[in-house]
């Protein structure tokens, strides 16, 4: 469909890579197209909202295809669930949107840096350029524990990539 893959993909066995911008429901696909290009079916996973995965049959296709459930209330940890499942897995590779929407945002949600720092696993960075059709495999971060050091190199990575939507991508963003 005329899109490019650039980038390097680390061989770590867990990693988590957070994939943006995220502004269309378009984005899923080229993420599931992408995934089978690599032939990395097996092994690349994802988060979804419960609700999604208890819709019949539409739930048990997201399973199959490697999406993970998860409670999104206040009397759930939704970090320390998923740091859970790294613990648990010799292998893990989860990919996830840091907007935690496909809405403009003001700021990244930060779950995805704790689950990181608390699993001791790298994040990887992921853009997907809608006007330049591209997905970019960009550099791996360790979480420094300094949130605001290194949300700054995260926001500086995705700030150069256009979402199929533009006017809720992450180019307003202030580094």
């Amino acid at each position: 469909m005329g899109w490019r893959i650039e980038g390097f993909i680390p061989e770590d066995k867990k990693i988590i890579a957070i994939v943006a911008p995220h502004t269309s429901w378009h984005d899923f696909f080229v993420g599931i197209f992408t995934r089978s290009i690599l032939k990395m079916e097996n092994k690349v996973k994802f988060l979804g909202k419960e609700e999604l995965f208890k819709i019949p049959f539409f739930g048990y296709i997201l399973k199959k295809i490697g999406g993970f459930p998860v409670i999104r209330n206040k009397q759930t940890n939704s970090v320390d669930s998923v740091v859970e499942i790294f613990n648990k897995k010799k292998n893990f590779f989860l990919a996830l949107a840091p907007e935690g929407t496909r809405k403009k945002v003001d700021k990244l949600k930060t779950g995805f840096y704790y689950i990181a720092l608390k699993a001791k696993v790298p994040i990887l960075l992921v853009g997907f350029d809608f006007k330049k059709k591209l997905v970019h495999f960009g550099e791996k971060l360790y979480p420094s524990g300094d949130i605001e050091k290194d949300m700054k190199i995260i926001i500086t990575y995705f700030k150069k990539f256009q979402g199929k939507i533009p006017v809720n991508g992450l180019n307003h963003f202030k580094v």
